[in-house]
């Protein structure tokens, strides 16, 4: 199925155009969902034979990770060709065969765009490489002379966000500038042709039935590298840049080519949309959510927050304070393929992020598995019951914990090879997908899997969640059915409630109540539609949240 194209006036007043200011969108890392063929990869195959699984969960749209050729120097994230299709995940025909079989389902499809930098095996890379100093070919990318005697020096003492130079030499001398991975060679955005042939990119996908992009490193394209390059110690210093004109991050001129982007979004009906990955201040992120720009811009302060009431309230409060300033909506996740699973965070005593005790292998902390389900169904909840946009990493509707053993000889993660001392990677929040009980890869596919699965694997799949009423799985089965059915408008009114509780009410006489506290609370008036755990009575335990319907008299 493919999108209408229209006028960027007509295409406003297209159906459906908001559909995604209230989406349930379910992230799928392809290589780590469903193998069709037994190669131990997950495909596009994989994916198609699940989409009655994905349709029965209750999500409104699919956001479907990085499936483009790539030698996999960064997970999919280093791209050789941005039209077509890895040949170990598919072809383009099981590609627009997938677009129809989620839009047969009303499922929108929402792609992985990776537009600051390509692969060092990209044809213009290569091209690049073999024209030289001071070519057309070589201005595609961010090419510099060395320093020292015979520029045997980096051009500036930068390190990359994997650890290690973020220069690399070529065999002529130059130097080429990597933000991440040395395979990861960073486009020049400040040439014309880059931002042609991106919109070529983008129009390619739409004109295939894509709904709408998610942006990698949003923030970092456009770049002012002026002679002489800063230090590391310089671009690091806050003061010596204004805001909007740092060298390398969330600079202002960024937001033309948005703008770009958003003209030809519009082009479509409903509009396409978009969001943005952008790491960068609050008040900074409402430029990429604007109505102008992307739509929309991920929310991550869910990605760090430890189990504690204020800070909950805090970032709603601000969160929804920002989407009104962009007019967008907000977008809340607890979990992604970046870090570690939200079911194991809240397993710790420290309730952080998790990267030390993820580094340690597990010795630091001692895992709460049971608590951490608990909590992670509870504030799941909660989001659920958030006006603005969910977003799900898939498995975490099992439950699945972040896999911690991984042997360092089966790692994949750069970030590990990398910056190895200091950073494990992220293999662990990637481990393929458990769909049976038993099995050599749990049902993921036939024979091996690319990452290894733990023995205990099983007791989190879907076939044995199936067969508990009282699982994870029907646990968001049900909360996003009567999400679907009990969302109406983007409003909240908070609730007087003792500190440990965050409780507020939505429009149509309902409330969520979340208990943070150590002791069981009172519930309020009315009748529970449903509960992360099991109740006390007309009591909340610790660790769970509520939805109460207030039945009109």
């Amino acid at each position: 199925m493919t999108n209408t194209t229209l006028s960027p006036s007509d295409a406003l007043l297209g159906p459906d155009a908001d559909w995604w200011r209230q989406a349930a969108v379910y992230q799928i890392y392809p290589r780590s969902f469903a193998d069709a063929n037994g190669d131990g990869v997950g495909d596009l195959r994989g994916i198609l034979s699940r989409v009655d699984y994905l349709k029965g969960l209750g999500i409104d749209a699919v956001w479907m990770s990085p499936f483009y050729p790539s030698a996999l120097a960064d997970g999919g994230y280093d791209v050789d060709d941005y039209r077509d299709v890895d040949p170990r995940i598919g072809t383009l025909a099981e590609f627009d065969e997938l677009v129809a079989a989620l839009h047969a389902r009303s499922l929108k499809l929402i792609v992985d765009i990776v537009p600051n930098h390509s692969s060092d095996r990209h044809v213009w890379f290569q091209e690049a490489l073999a024209a030289g100093p001071g070519s057309p070919e070589r201005d595609r990318y961010i090419f510099r002379d060395g320093l020292g005697e015979n520029g045997e020096l980096p051009p500036a003492d930068w390190t990359s966000t994997f650890g290690g130079p973020a220069w690399t030499r070529v065999a002529d001398g130059q130097w080429y500038f990597h933000m991440f991975a040395k395979e990861q060679p960073d486009w020049n955005w400040a040439n014309r042709e880059i931002r042609d042939d991106f919109l070529k990119t983008l129009a390619f996908w739409a004109d295939r039935g894509v709904d709408g992009f998610r942006i990698d490193v949003a923030h970092a394209l456009t770049k002012r590298l002026p002679e002489p390059l800063p230090t590391a110690a310089e671009l690091a210093d806050p003061t010596l840049f204004p805001v909007g004109d740092h060298p390398l991050s969330d600079r202002d001129d960024v937001q033309e080519v948005y703008a770009e982007w958003r003209e030809l979004f519009n082009r479509y009906s409903p509009p396409l949309t978009a969001v943005a990955e952008a790491w960068v201040p609050a008040d900074r992120r409402v430029r990429y959510a604007s109505r102008d720009s992307l739509g929309q811009a991920f929310n991550f302060d869910l990605l760090r927050a430890t189990w504690n009431p204020e800070e909950f309230r805090t970032i709603i409060r601000d969160n929804l304070a920002l989407a009104g300033q962009s007019g967008a909506s907000s977008t809340w996740v607890f979990s992604n393929h970046d870090v570690v699973r939200h079911a194991s965070r809240y397993g710790l005593p420290s309730g952080g992020e998790g990267r030390e005790w993820l580094l340690s292998g597990g010795t630091s902390e001692v895992e709460d598995r049971d608590l951490g389900v608990a909590r992670a169904r509870a504030v799941s909840l909660l989001a659920f019951a958030l006006p603005g946009s969910a977003y799900l990493y898939q498995g975490e509707e099992l439950g699945l914990p972040e896999v911690v053993d991984i042997p360092e000889s089966e790692r994949q993660d750069p970030a590990f090879f990398r910056n190895r001392g200091v950073e494990i990677g992220r293999d662990g929040c990637r481990v393929p997908l458990p769909w049976t009980t038993e099995g050599s890869s749990f049902g993921f596919g036939s024979g091996d899997s690319h990452l290894p699965q733990p023995v205990w694997w099983g007791d989190y799949s879907v076939e044995t969640e199936e067969a508990d009423d009282s699982s994870t799985l029907h646990f968001y089965r049900r909360a996003l059915a009567l999400r679907h059915e009990l969302q109406t408008a983007e409003e909240l009114s908070w609730i007087d409630a003792p500190e440990s509780v965050v409780a507020f009410r939505r429009p149509g006489g309902w409330v969520s109540v979340t208990n943070f506290g150590v002791e069981s609370v009172e519930l309020p008036a009315g009748r529970v539609v449903i509960a992360s755990g099991a109740l006390d009575g007309d009591r909340l335990p610790a660790d769970t949240t509520a939805w109460i319907v207030v039945d009109a008299d």
